[in-house]
């Protein structure tokens, strides 16, 4: 695997320095002499942008209040390549160097590869694109760059969000908003990879698994909206449905960012329900909800300075079928997840896209009483303390 990632960088050298490679170290001029892109080449790399995406951070970790360990941690790292090849033909690709690579069974393209697509502008209005996508869910947290995330919501941390398929966008006259609508698979994985068969008599897999995806982006100046409905079809008569409505208001110092999401999943997707309930042996719970809140504020003290708050709640629901809850339990809920993550970014340079981050991130879960009683859970308390730096570099 290793081979694969580095050959193409291999192929990047020009032919005479590789000549060169067992000659001497000292510097020698006349290999350059040559240009390693020919001239008429050349005007294609002024629409091309090659970025490093990196989120790196040294991070005290912390388990129900006992110290566990300290450690070096990239994060995230995703190399990423895009830009036009015509006037009206755009390709993107990025890929993740923090994830395994294993191409997987539906699609056939590692999972590592977050985004592998090219888009065809017809016009200023409509656009198509295919190849393996951003599923346009919606929702502020879930569209900014990844690098940007200290930690994920349980509905975004647990999902597949890059899916191969195809999309058509449509912006309005006004400029203010755009309408797209995706075809994708459902999943990367086959059915059988995903869910235990055996736990889930009658239930036959789909022959398309595919996810339909609805989005909106509206722009009212201060305010802007990222909503979207999607559903999946992750087996015959088995689907899941997902809302997700992010709402944004931003001033010249103040930006509030607000996501509501709402998953109903015929086949426990997530797999939290599951792994909740798998202790008394239902290894996948059947109608699982989710709900998440997530929000986040920034305070940009100067034009180098800013403050910021990240919060969550994220809920899990479930009952067993044909059950009666007991009389004293108002819900199915089974836990809450809350988040905090309060912090400091600091831009060192005027002219390059870096900051240096300060952030303390907190993760609690909450179990109910009946969730408690029935499935022997206990809450848990855990935070980390991170200092970092975060840049989209530009290397081209």
């Amino acid at each position: 695997m290793k081979k694969c990632r580095t050959l193409p960088w291999l192929l990047l050298l020009p032919a005479s320095l590789m000549a060169q490679v067992h000659e001497r170290q000292t510097d020698d001029t006349s290999i350059h002499s040559i240009p390693f892109i020919p001239v008429s080449k050349q005007s294609l790399l002024s629409n091309v942008d090659v970025i490093a995406n990196m989120q790196m951070s040294f991070q005290h970790e912390f388990d129900d209040g006992t110290y566990k360990q300290s450690r070096f941690v990239m994060n995230q790292f995703r190399l990423e390549i895009r830009g036009k090849v015509h006037d009206k033909v755009y390709f993107r690709f990025r890929d993740r160097y923090t994830r395994g690579v294993v191409p997987q069974t539906i699609d056939n393209i590692s999972r590592s590869t977050d985004l592998a697509f090219l888009r065809f502008d017809a016009n200023d209005s409509w656009s198509i694109y295919a190849g393996k996508l951003c599923a346009d869910w919606g929702g502020f947290e879930f569209d900014a760059n990844p690098i940007e995330i200290y930690a994920y919501s349980d509905i975004i941390e647990y999902a597949d969000n890059f899916l191969v398929g195809a999309g058509v966008s449509y912006m309005l006259p006004d400029k203010q908003n755009q309408f797209t609508v995706q075809l994708l698979n459902s999943r990367t994985a086959s059915f059988t990879e995903l869910y235990d068969t055996t736990a889930l008599p009658g239930i036959k897999p789909a022959k398309f698994p595919f996810a339909g995806v609805l989005n909106w982006r509206g722009n009212f100046g201060k305010f802007s909206t990222l909503w979207s409905y999607s559903v999946f079809r992750e087996a015959e008569n088995e689907y899941m449905n997902y809302l997700a409505l992010g709402n944004q208001f931003q001033t010249e110092k103040f930006h509030i960012q607000y996501d509501f999401k709402w998953s109903r999943e015929a086949l426990d997707r997530k797999g939290i329900v599951s792994g909740i309930t798998d202790n008394m042996g239902i290894k996948h719970a059947y109608r699982a909800r989710y709900m998440s809140h997530w929000v986040r504020l920034d305070w940009h003290l100067s034009a180098k300075v800013n403050l910021f708050f990240v919060g969550m709640m994220d809920d899990a629901y479930w009952k067993p079928s044909g059950t009666t809850l007991p009389a004293n339990t108002s819900t199915n809920k089974l836990r809450t997840a809350w988040g905090y993550i309060p912090g400091l970014e600091v831009y060192p340079f005027k002219n390059l896209n870096l900051k240096v981050f300060g952030t303390f991130i907190g993760r609690k879960h909450v179990y109910t009483d009946y969730a408690k009683s029935n499935f022997g859970v206990a809450n848990t308390d855990n935070y980390r303390a991170s200092i970092g730096i975060i840049s989209p570099l530009v290397i081209l």
